[in-house]
C-alpha cells in the first residue's frame, strides 16, 4: 500500500505507475482517495479545533462557578455539549472515510522499481542470465508423471479417488526424493545463516489481506468455514505475519529466515488441472526464505535471495535461467520480482520453479512493522523467495538427471539424504 503523503503529494507519479502495469481501470481511484484523504483531514481539522474549544470553554466554567455567574456557567456548559455531540459525528464521520480511503488505497499498485522492464504479461518478461549449459539427450525423456510411475513413485488414480484432480500420492524412492530435497534445501538455507523456522499453516484474515492483494487472496486461498482461518498458500505469508503490530529494534536488521511448509492452493482461474501431471496443483510441500530489512538494504537482499535459488539448484546440475518480471507481470504489492525457471530437456525449454520478490514498505505498512532507529521509527522492507518447491522441482530433478537405461542418476549433494543411494531405479 502507497504512503498517501506520498500519493498527496504525486498523484501523476502515480497515475503513471498504475499506467505501466497496465491497469488504466484503477487510474479514478487516485482522485477518489485524494478527495477522501482532504475530506478526512477537514473532519480532523474540525474536531482538533473543537477539542481546542472544549478544553477552553471547561476551564471558563471552573472559573464562572468560582465568580458565582451560575447562569453564563450553564450556557457555557450547553456550549461544551453541542461540541462533544458535533466531535461524535466528526468523529464518526471520520472513521468512517478513512475505512473507505484504505480500502481503495489496498486496490492501488505499489510503486515499482525504475529498473522493472515495462509489458502488458509475462509473454514479455526479460531474460537476465542463464546458468549451466541445457542440455537435450540423444534419448527420448518421458512425461515427468510416466518416469515416477515407472519407478514405481507416484499414484494419481487413488489421489483422484481421495481428494479429486490436484493431489497425488508419492511413493516409496520417488516420496523418499521428494523429503531429501526439502531436507537438503533446509540445511543449504542454514549454511548461509538463515534462521529455520516451521510456522502455523493457518493465518487470520488481517495477515491474509496484509501480505497480499485481494485478487491474490480470491485466487488463492482456502477459507476455513465457520473460523476466521486461511489455509496458507506459502510460508511467506505466516512468516511476514510473525512481526505484524511489532517495532523491532534496528541493531536486529536483518531478520534472515528460512521455513518449511505445505502449501494449499485453489489455483483459481487456472482452467482446469493437469490429469496425468503435478506441475500445478492444490497442496505441495515448500522451503521459502524471507528478509525483513532496512529499506536501504532490500536491494541488496533482492539479489541475495535469487541467488541462493540458482546455487542450489545449480548444485544439483540443473540448468537454470531469471527472468525480470514486466510490469504488467507483477503482483500489486511487489516493487521487483526475478523467476528463477529450470530446464526442460523434454520440452527444450525452461519453466517456472520459484520466485524472488522484493515488497518495499508494501507488506510493512499493512501490517504496521515498524523499526526503531537511532532517528526515529520507521517502515520495515520486506522479500522473499523460493528456495525449493517440490513437486516442480522433482519435474526438473527428474528429466535433467534422467539416464538411457530409465535410471535416474542421484547428484552427490543429496546422497547423505538418500542413504547413499548413487540412482534410483
Amino acid at each position: 500500500m502507497i504512503d498517501i503523503k506520498f500519493l498527496r503529494e504525486h498523484p501523476e507519479e502515480v497515475k503513471q505507475n498504475i499506467k505501466k502495469k497496465f491497469q488504466d481501470e484503477k487510474l479514478p481511484l487516485v482522485d477518489e482517495v485524494i478527495e477522501l484523504d482532504k475530506q478526512r483531514r477537514d473532519c480532523q481539522k474540525e474536531a482538533d479545533e473543537l477539542k481546542a474549544s472544549r478544553n477552553a470553554l471547561s476551564k471558563q466554567i471552573g472559573a464562572l462557578m468560582k465568580e458565582g455567574k451560575k447562569d453564563e456557567a450553564e450556557e457555557t456548559k450547553a456550549r461544551v455539549a453541542a461540541n462533544a455531540d458535533r466531535l461524535a459525528e466528526l468523529e464518526a464521520k471520520q472513521s468512517e472515510l478513512e475505512e473507505k480511503q484504505t480500502a481503495i488505497m489496498m486496490r492501488i499498485p505499489q510503486m515499482i522499481d525504475p529498473s522493472v522492464p515495462v509489458g502488458k504479461d509475462d509473454s514479455e518478461n526479460v531474460e537476465v542470465q542463464r546458468f549451466g549449459e541445457p542440455v537435450v539427450p540423444d534419448f527420448e525423456i518421458p512425461y515427468h508423471t510416466d518416469i515416477m510411475e515407472r519407478l514405481k513413485g507416484i499414484d494419481l488414480d487413488s489421489a483422484r479417488r481421495v481428494a479429486g484432480n490436484g493431489f497425488y500420492y508419492l511413493m516409496g524412492d520417488i516420496a523418499r526424493l521428494h523429503s531429501a530435497v526439502i531436507s537438503y534445501a533446509r540445511d543449504f538455507m542454514i549454511d548461509r545463516g538463515f534462521t529455520y523456522c516451521v510456522p502455523p499453516f493457518m493465518i487470520r484474515s488481517n495477515v491474509v489481506t496484509g501480505v497480499m492483494s485481494f485478487a491474490e487472496m480470491d485466487a488463492m486461498m482456502y477459507k476455513i468455514e465457520g473460523e476466521d482461518l486461511y489455509l496458507i498458500g506459502t510460508s511467506e505469508h505466516s512468516m511476514i505475519g510473525k512481526f505484524i503490530d511489532q517495532i523491532v529494534p534496528e541493531e536486529e536488521l536483518p531478520y534472515t529466515l528460512t521455513s518449511y511448509s505445505p502449501c494449499f492452493r485453489k489455483e483459481k482461474g487456472a482452467h482446469g488441472l493437469e490429469e496425468r501431471g503435478v506441475y500445478r496443483i492444490h497442496q505441495f510441500e515448500k522451503q521459502e526464505m524471507i528478509v525483513v530489512c532496512k529499506p536501504e538494504e532490500s536491494p541488496m537482499w533482492f539479489d541475495k535471495l535469487w541467488q541462493n535459488t540458482v546455487d542450489l539448484f545449480r548444485s544439483m546440475d540443473i540448468p537454470v535461467r531469471t527472468l525480470e518480471c514486466c510490469s504488467g507481470d507483477l503482483a500489486d504489492l511487489k516493487v521487483k520480482s526475478v523467476d528463477v525457471e529450470a530446464w526442460s530437456p523434454r520440452q527444450k525449454k525452461y519453466f517456472e520453479v520459484g520466485s524472488c520478490s522484493n515488497l518495499g514498505d508494501a507488506q510493512a505498512r499493512r501490517l504496521k512493522i515498524r523499526v526503531d532507529g537511532k532517528d526515529g521509527k520507521y517502515l520495515a522492507h520486506t522479500l522473499n523467495n523460493t528456495v525449493v518447491a517440490p513437486p516442480r522441482m522433482l519435474i526438473a530433478f527428474l528429466e535433467n538427471n534422467l539416464q538411457a537405461d530409465g535410471s535416474v542418476r542421484i547428484p552427490e549433494v543429496l546422497r547423505p539424504y538418500m542413504g547413499g543411494k548413487e540412482k534410483i531405479g
